[in-house]
């Protein structure tokens, strides 16, 4: 383990003073702080917001990552963009983002490690670069961090709300018309697997605007999240009794087809790059959804409507 000694030279709080001596995230000081790697003039310290004095020493142990053992990796992601400071990929369906005690297969993670990648550490040693995630069975566009200062900087874009997505999904039943949902959303106390609306749940806002609907009534949407829950577009969606084409967890039923993963793609991805340049990405619709628009829709409708501008424009326009 290694151990780091910092003079304190005036006064701060010790999570600040953490945060810009080791360039890491005031959270990843917080958890540093909690697993009892920190000492102050040689006393283990238990809160983060401690004010230091000038003249402490501050001791730092970094744990050693564990080394998990070796994934085999046979399979690429496309690269949407890519600079010294971010990677930019369309995430391939059935693909975990990072590694898990339950998860045996190789992941996202595991595919940047194995193209030696340069990552951010602040999320750990499992999920190197990871500011954000999409659930397994969704594509689309994902921003990974390639150093700490970077993925600090697009972490605060998460929380203000500055960078965000807007998603594509294929659902059972049409809207009756645009809408938002703002119900909280927490664990499912009948169904560990999934999450719900309770009442004691986290805030939860969601914005859905109609694109195209099929001869059969399925229908195209575009979905924007104004926070980030797990399962948040599949648990609104299923709060009015739409759900997404193959998500059987939330109620999805049908005799059409056999349909392998929840039809729902991060589309257009929009944030700041650290150099202050405003960046937007689109992320190539996936085959599957592809082929089953082409059957069932007119292609010619959705084409004019996931027009990235048509699609801001709208949910600009809410």
């Amino acid at each position: 383990m290694k151990v780091l000694k910092l003079s304190v030279n005036e006064t701060d709080r010790l999570d600040k003073f953490l945060a810009k001596r080791l360039e890491v995230s005031r959270n990843q000081v917080s958890n540093l702080v909690k697993n009892g790697y920190v000492k102050i003039d040689g006393i283990i310290v238990q809160k983060s917001g401690l004010k230091l004095k000038i003249d402490n020493l501050v001791e730092v142990s970094i744990p050693e990552p564990e080394k998990s053992e070796k994934v085999e990796v046979d399979f690429d992601v496309d690269i949407i963009y890519e600079d010294d400071d971010i990677l930019v990929v369309n995430k391939p369906i059935n693909l975990t983002v990072h590694p898990a005690p339950s998860v045996k297969d190789a992941t996202l993670v595991d595919w940047l490690k194995s193209k030696n990648y340069s990552l951010s550490t602040i999320s750990g040693e499992e999920r190197h670069g990871i500011v954000h995630r999409l659930d397994k069975g969704t594509s689309g566009a994902m921003v990974v961090a390639k150093n700490n200062k970077t993925h600090e900087f697009l972490s605060n874009q998460l929380k203000d709300k500055s960078m965000g997505r807007y998603y594509l999904a294929l659902i059972d039943l049409p809207l009756k018309e645009n809408i938002e949902i703002d119900r909280a959303i927490g664990r499912n106390p009948a169904n560990r697997l999934k999450m719900g609306i309770v009442n004691r749940g986290k805030s939860a806002k969601s914005r859905f605007i109609k694109l195209a609907t099929s001869s059969n009534n399925f229908e195209l949407i575009s979905a924007k999240l104004y926070t980030g829950r797990t399962h948040q577009i599949r648990v609104h969606l299923s709060s009015i009794s739409r759900h997404i084409l193959g998500d059987s967890l939330y109620g999805f039923k049908s005799h059409l087809a056999k349909i392998n993963r929840v039809f729902l793609h991060s589309y257009i991805l929009y944030l700041k790059h650290p150099n202050g340049e405003n960046l937007q990405f689109i992320a190539p619709i996936s085959d599957d959804i592809n082929d089953f628009i082409d059957r069932y829709f007119d292609t010619e409708i959705v084409n004019e409507k996931i027009d990235p501008n048509f699609i801001t424009n709208s949910f600009s326009n809410f």
